[in-house]
């Protein structure tokens, strides 16, 4: 169950730096957000879906990875990143 296709260009439209950037931590920070949030839903309505649920903790933790990764290289980038998401950190 992918992103659909119009949902992933405005959220890489949103969180580019430049045009046609879809490799900056921002946009795989995002990117990976709508598919945790995804992916948690789907987990809801099936609770038994370990395969599923193992997909999502290793989402969260590269989340993690690249979050840290950004906070080290950009800080401001970081905190106006994990407020337009709407992260705790």
């Amino acid at each position: 169950m992918p992103l659909p296709t119009a949902e992933k260009a405005q959220i890489i439209k949103d969180f580019a730096r430049t045009e046609g950037d879809s490799g900056s931590p921002e946009v795989q920070i995002a990117l990976l957000t709508a598919r945790i949030k995804q992916v948690a839903t789907h987990l809801k309505e099936n609770k038994q879906d370990m395969h599923n649920r193992r997909g999502l903790v290793m989402m969260v933790s590269k989340r993690n990875r690249l979050l840290r990764y950004l906070a080290r290289k950009d800080r401001n980038a970081y905190l106006d990143t994990i407020k337009r998401l709407g992260l705790r950190k």
